[in-house]
């Protein structure tokens, strides 16, 4: 089997079974394509990231990561990236947002996140979700200005809906991103992530964190709104999954226990097929 071949086969499968699976599927080959191989990157540097083995063996592996990234571009790909070559060429895939991801990687790795100010949290979802979306709204062919805008206010609302929705298992890694700002805006003067989970107060800030992401989803609204639908299928599926997601975690509540919300496979399929076709 070619090496392309099986770089692809290996993307798709990593990618298999999820929310962003099923939305790019109804792309043409090309994209769809280039999509799986982008998210096959994330996701190895993303195991990176989380897994529990020591920091300064992580840091390395994602620093030969920053040089396999190099020499992609330098026209000397490495067996874990020769699947992006392609995609590289026929979309203008920038290199700084690879790199943007895989900082965004190594802020998990360095230290565990805690309450962040708002300007470090900023930082955090520029890189690990809005950079993402930079690659993608190449790969879709959307207008650079518009392309690079919907990346900030639509990978912003995924990522803090990500946020609320994982805040037991954050705990658990230790980690904790609900900004210190809101965390104090509520009578919360602690950081430890149990702490500030057991607290009475933890509603007031998941309210104000809810209202920020509604805000980012109405701007990726009017930015999808003037855009060739033909480009905006994939993030208009992907962002009524994820406000679906935020609708069912307020609906829920923040006290504990806390049941984990999954948008059902019917309910995204449904979704998906209100806009393959339009």
């Amino acid at each position: 089997m070619a090496l392309a071949e099986a770089s692809d086969m290996a993307a798709a499968e990593r990618a298999s079974g999820s929310s962003f699976y099923n939305a790019m599927r109804i792309l043409p080959r090309a994209q769809r394509d280039a999509m799986f191989e982008i998210y096959s990157f994330c996701r190895q540097v993303d195991d990176i990231a989380d897994s529990s083995g020591p920091r300064g063996p992580r840091r390395e592996e994602l620093n030969r990561w920053r040089a396999d990234i190099d020499a992609l571009y330098a026209g000397k790909p490495v067996p874990r990236t020769q699947g992006l070559v392609a995609p590289l060429r026929e979309f203008g895939l920038k290199r700084e947002d690879f790199h943007a991801i895989i900082d965004g990687m190594e802020m998990d790795v360095v230290a565990d996140i805690r309450a962040p100010d708002d300007a470090t949290l900023e930082t955090y979802c520029d890189r690990v979700a809005s950079a993402v979306g930079r690659l993608s709204v190449r790969v879709f062919g959307m207008e650079e200005r518009d392309g690079i805008a919907l990346a900030h206010h639509l990978g912003r609302a995924l990522q803090l809906t990500n946020i609320l929705r994982d805040l037991d298992e954050d705990a658990g890694l230790g980690r904790l991103y609900l900004p210190a700002e809101a965390l104090r805006a509520a009578g919360i003067d602690a950081t430890d992530p149990a702490t500030v989970l057991a607290s009475p107060a933890l509603g007031q800030v998941c309210a104000r964190m809810v209202e920020r992401v509604q805000g980012y989803f109405a701007e990726s609204d009017k930015i999808m709104a003037r855009s060739p639908r033909r480009c905006v299928r994939a993030p208009r599926i992907m962002g009524e999954a994820y406000r679906l997601i935020l609708a069912s975690l307020v609906a829920r509540g923040w006290s504990a226990p806390r049941r984990p919300i999954h948008l059902p496979r019917s309910r995204l399929l449904w979704i998906i097929m209100r806009h393959a076709f339009i």
